[in-house]
C-alpha cells in the first residue's frame, strides 16, 4: 500500500483529496503547512481530516515567497506568489520532508492532472473543470516533481467535489473559496509591504507616453498594467497605466490602445512536455492566471529565455506575470514575462 501525505489547508478541495485516496485504498496522512509567524490558518476544519500534524515553514516562506514578492512590486513588477510558492514550498520543501518521513507519494487539492506520454514523460494536463483549472499555477514543476504527485480532483468539476463532501458528510461541505493572497487576507498588498518593511512607499510621479508631467503619484509599487481606477487624474480621455519605472518611480499614463502589445520576452523557462523549443511552435499562450489564451508563435532564443509573438496584441502584458504556453490541455511550459 502505497504511502501518500496529502498538503491540508483545511478547506473543502484539500479535504476531498484526501478523502478519495483514501477510498482508493492509499496508506492517507495529512500534513499542514505552518506559513506566516502569526500561525493563523487561512480555513477552520483543519483537524478534523486524517490527524494531520504541522509543518513549520515560516522561515523558508519568507524568504522564498513573501521577500521576492516585495522586492517584484518594489521594482514596478506584478509577481504571482502562487507559483512561487507551488515551486518552493509545496512541491519543495513539502515533498522533500516527505520523502524524508518515508511517504512514497505526496497530493493536493489543485485542479489538474498528471499523466505519462508513449515515452514515459509526465505531462501535466489541465484539470477537468475549465473554469477551476490551476495548471497555470503549476507550470514550474519538474519530471522529478510531477513522478511524486497525485491530483485527485483534477478529473472532477468543483460541483462534484461539493457533492463528495456533502455525501460523505464532511465538515468541509459548505466552506467559501479562498481568492486572496493567502498571507494577505484582506488583499491590500501594499499596506503589508509596508508594515512588513516598517517602510512607507515614496511618493512618484504620473507622465504621460510623451513624458510630460501629470502629477503626483503613489508610487509604483501601487500601481499595476492596465490600471484604470484610482489615479486620480483630470484627462481628456480615461487614463490607464502603461508603463512602471522604478528606476525613477515613475508611471506612465496612456490610452487604451496604449496597452495592446503583440510581443513579449520571458525568462526563468520550465518546461515540461518537451526538454527544448528548437524550432519556433505554435501555441496558445496565458499571460495571466484569469486569462482564456491565445494563440503564438514561440521560440527559444537562448537556454533561458522565450520570444513569443501573439497573432492578435493582447492587453496590459504585465511584467512579473507568466506565459505559460498549452498544446490542447497540456500544458508545454512556461517562463516569467520580462518584457
Amino acid at each position: 500500500m502505497e504511502k501518500v501525505l496529502v498538503a491540508m489547508s483545511g478547506g473543502l478541495d484539500s479535504t476531498v483529496a484526501a478523502f478519495l485516496l483514501n477510498q482508493k485504498g492509499y496508506d492517507v496522512a495529512g500534513a499542514t503547512m505552518l506559513l506566516t509567524s502569526s500561525n493563523e490558518l487561512p480555513y477552520c476544519d483543519i483537524t478534523q481530516a486524517y490527524s494531520p500534524f504541522f509543518l513549520d515553514f515560516t522561515q523558508p516562506f519568507a524568504k522564498n515567497v513573501i521577500e521576492p514578492f516585495i522586492n517584484e512590486y518594489q521594482n514596478g513588477r506584478t509577481p504571482n506568489p502562487c507559483i512561487v510558492c507551488n515551486q518552493t514550498m509545496k512541491f519543495g520543501l513539502f515533498l522533500d520532508k516527505a520523502i524524508e518521513l518515508g511517504y512514497d507519494l505526496i497530493a493536493t487539492g489543485h485542479y489538474a492532472r498528471v499523466e505519462h506520454d508513449t515515452n514515459g514523460r509526465y505531462l501535466l494536463k489541465k484539470g477537468l473543470d475549465e473554469k477551476k483549472d490551476q495548471s497555470y499555477v503549476l507550470y514550474t514543476l519538474t519530471q522529478k516533481q510531477l513522478s511524486y504527485v497525485l491530483f485527485p480532483l483534477g478529473e472532477l468539476t468543483k460541483e462534484n467535489v461539493r457533492k463528495i463532501a456533502k455525501d460523505a458528510k464532511l465538515n468541509v461541505a459548505q466552506t467559501k473559496e479562498s481568492q486572496d493572497i493567502c498571507f494577505i487576507p484582506d488583499g491590500d498588498y501594499v499596506k503589508y509591504i509596508s508594515e512588513y518593511t516598517g517602510q512607507k512607499p515614496d511618493k512618484g510621479r504620473f507622465i504621460d507616453i510623451n513624458g510630460k508631467y501629470l502629477g503626483e503619484s503613489n508610487g509604483v509599487m501601487s500601481y499595476t498594467i492596465g490600471q484604470r481606477r484610482g489615479l486620480g487624474l483630470a484627462m481628456d480621455h480615461p487614463p490607464y497605466v502603461v508603463a512602471l519605472r522604478a528606476e525613477d518611480n515613475t508611471i506612465v499614463v496612456g490610452r487604451k490602445e496604449d496597452l495592446y502589445s503583440k510581443t513579449l520576452t520571458a525568462s526563468n523557462i520550465n518546461l515540461i512536455s518537451v526538454d527544448k523549443i528548437n524550432t519556433p511552435i505554435r501555441a496558445k499562450v496565458k499571460i495571466r492566471y484569469t486569462d482564456f489564451g491565445n494563440m503564438a508563435t514561440v521560440s527559444q532564443t537562448d537556454n533561458d529565455t522565450l520570444f513569443i509573438e501573439f497573432d492578435e496584441p493582447q492587453r496590459a502584458i504585465t511584467k512579473g506575470q507568466s506565459a505559460v504556453m498549452y498544446d490542447g490541455d497540456v500544458v508545454i511550459g512556461g517562463a516569467v514575462i520580462n518584457a
